[in-house]
């Protein structure tokens, strides 16, 4: 399997968690109110599993690998148009969060900005996926031997299996401090 078969099929389930935030954002609409337990779910998993993990191995691993080799300048745009997609959704999730906060502190007015910041999201990753899916991926993978795909593989699964180490270690070291 090549490396980005992982990737891939990590883009799938966020495609089901984005679907099902698109409902989550029709019924906010609706109600004229926001479900924090399910906001508190989906960020913890576009946090978690799209950011730090996915995001996190495509950063740490592939394009790390990538910039140590001589790209077309059309492979070193996408990926920079990547990196910055990445930290455009680290922003609007954080957004997110802080608005989820005010909402469940009472503040109603907050609903908009919820409302607003998850549609970005639902909006963004589909593009964000098909972008590395059909023009980033597959194109960048020529620039690799097999055995260089092998060791990126083999990367890719120690960074899935350090990943709910560290963050179970962050969880107890906040709770912790408090």
């Amino acid at each position: 399997m090549m490396p980005i078969g992982p990737l891939m099929i990590e883009h799938r389930l966020i495609e089901r968690m984005i679907a099902i935030m698109k409902k989550a954002v029709e019924r906010f609409e609706k109600d004229k109110k926001a479900d924090t337990y399910f906001m508190d779910t989906a960020i913890d998993f576009i946090k978690i599993y799209a950011d730090k993990c996915h995001h996190g191995k495509e950063e740490d691993i592939l394009f790390h690998d990538l910039k140590k080799k001589k790209i077309s300048p059309e492979i070193a745009r996408i990926m920079n148009e990547l990196i910055s997609e990445h930290v455009f959704g680290r922003n609007t999730l954080n957004k997110l969060i802080q608005s989820k906060e005010k909402y469940a502190e009472g503040d109603s007015s907050s609903l908009d900005s919820i409302i607003e910041n998850m549609k970005t999201l639902c909006d963004f990753y589909p593009r964000h996926i098909e972008k590395e899916d059909k023009h980033f991926f597959l194109p960048c993978m020529k620039y690799f031997s097999a055995a260089e795909q092998k060791q990126m593989l083999g990367e890719m699964w120690e960074f899935d299996r350090n990943m709910i180490h560290k963050k179970y270690k962050e969880v107890l070291a906040d709770l912790e401090h408090k």
